[in-house]
């Protein structure tokens, strides 16, 4: 079911607090909101933990990397305490910047399909859904400046690596309907490919509970929107001409590639506002690990959808989990 709160736990106080800030977020007077759940729980704010992390080490880009172990314990928690607010930040941009354009599009029936009156409304729902994921992660990082006291700005960030490889994609399109096919083809990688993105932080109770709950929310959604992705992409693809098929199959693996790299102009950003000595040797050093490349995404629904028109993946270049090692 889309077009709603996501789904929780009411007898899970973390979950619960979680949407008691999301409601509390939204404005009183929108329409499009279900009643309020009456949740006599703790705030957000209430079951934030000091002495928990932010961010898992395992997921920073340099883990294990001397110029980083040999940080003081301060300055180890705010690169954490960044890495958080940039994995919010990847999450929202993608959300607002590429997934609602392109629902924006199939609403608008750009490819000249014919949706049915049932397709529209789902990505109505599903847009609907975005700004609830939106609110989410934009109130995940503001607990995290308010518990901590430390500004983190996202203005300090530059948009997300996504992103960016899909307005040039966009720029350097031949026409209006090629940069149409290469928002359509990189928001359905990002629809059908973030639950995993999500997962890396969705099943880890290492962390903040706030911030574990919060990511495990937003996941159970995607599982829905995945699917309306796939099926609307299917339905455009399955009335294009066959030059605009091989345009949609070209921007899917363009997407793809994008959505796993991991983004170092981030993390420069990052290490350069907080000063880090040695930052610049060691994220060459990193960049040169292969196993530090790429995020550990699961691109294999692309795949599917590759094989299901004709234009599939070839020998090795299908997309594999390569081990715990993601950067936002």
């Amino acid at each position: 079911m889309t077009g709603r709160l996501p789904e929780y736990d009411a007898d899970n106080a973390v979950e619960s607090a979680v949407i008691r800030g999301l409601v509390r977020s939204w404005p009183r007077r929108a329409t499009v909101r279900r009643t309020e759940p009456d949740l006599d729980v703790p705030t957000m704010d209430d079951l934030y933990d000091p002495a928990r992390t932010d961010y898992p080490d395992g997921l920073l880009p340099f883990a294990g990397h001397p110029v980083y172990e040999n940080l003081d314990d301060g300055a180890r928690a705010r690169l954490r305490a960044w890495g958080w607010i940039a994995y919010n930040k990847n999450v929202v941009d993608m959300e607002q910047d590429l997934v609602t354009p392109a629902f924006g599009l199939l609403f608008r029936d750009a490819f000249g399909t014919g949706f049915s009156d049932a397709a529209r409304a789902a990505v109505v729902q599903a847009m609907v859904d975005e700004e609830y994921h939106t609110l989410m992660h934009l109130n995940g990082s503001a607990l995290t400046r308010r518990a901590r006291g430390w500004a983190l700005p996202d203005a300090a960030l530059p948009e997300s690596g996504t992103v960016r490889a899909y307005r040039a994609a966009v720029t350097r399109a031949a026409s209006p309907r090629e940069a149409a096919l290469a928002t359509l083809a990189r928001a359905a990688v990002a629809e059908t490919s973030i639950g995993d993105y999500l997962a890396l932080i969705a099943d880890d109770r290492s962390i903040q509970p706030v911030h574990q709950a919060t990511v495990a929310l937003h996941r159970r959604d995607e599982t829905a929107h995945a699917s309306v992705a796939v099926e609307m992409v299917t339905l455009v693809h399955d009335a294009l001409d066959e030059q605009d098929r091989r345009t949609l199959a070209a921007e899917l693996r363009a997407g793809v590639d994008a959505f796993t790299a991991t983004d170092f102009r981030v993390w420069r950003a990052i290490l350069r506002a907080e000063a880090v000595p040695g930052a610049d040797d060691m994220l060459r050093e990193v960049a040169d690990d292969p196993e530090r490349r790429r995020l550990v995404e699961n691109c294999s629904a692309v795949d599917r959808l590759l094989d299901r028109f004709g234009h599939p993946v070839s020998g090795g270049a299908r997309t594999q989990s390569r081990g715990r090692r993601p950067t936002p």
